[in-house]
């Protein structure tokens, strides 16, 4: 469940990974797209070895920043998984549902206070 919460933050403060603890491949992609995603293998596939944390990529149709992005949600998933509820990313995502919850409970009051005056003009009218 912790490792749900990466995705694509802005978190400067993640463990670093070294090259020779991943393990690339690249995969033919899945999903629409015809030919150009039939025939090239573009999709990217990312190991940690020490962890075990396996990322699939296949956003674009660029390898090379398939690459890019697969590292990036790796070192936030690494992250999370040694870290924990330590971990910038996990406390961005807990900050993220708070404020949503909050919204969601502004946009309640408000229309609870507009059914309120709805009844009242109502009442008024008769």
């Amino acid at each position: 469940p912790l490792l749900q919460a990466a995705g694509k933050k802005n978190s400067f403060n993640l463990l670093g990974l070294t090259e020779a603890e991943l393990e690339e491949q690249f995969v033919r992609g899945a999903g629409p797209g015809g030919q150009a995603t039939n025939k090239t293998n573009n999709c990217v596939v990312l190991k940690h070895i020490p962890s075990g944390i396996v990322v699939k990529c296949h956003q674009t149709r660029s390898a090379e920043q398939n690459r890019k992005i697969a590292r990036e949600i790796l070192q936030e998933k690494v992250d999370l998984f040694y870290k924990g509820e330590d971990s910038d990313v996990f406390k961005e995502k807990k900050a993220s549902e708070r404020k949503k919850q909050e919204k969601k409970r502004r946009a309640k009051e408000n229309l609870e206070r507009k059914k309120h005056l709805k009844e009242m003009q109502q009442l008024d009218k008769k």
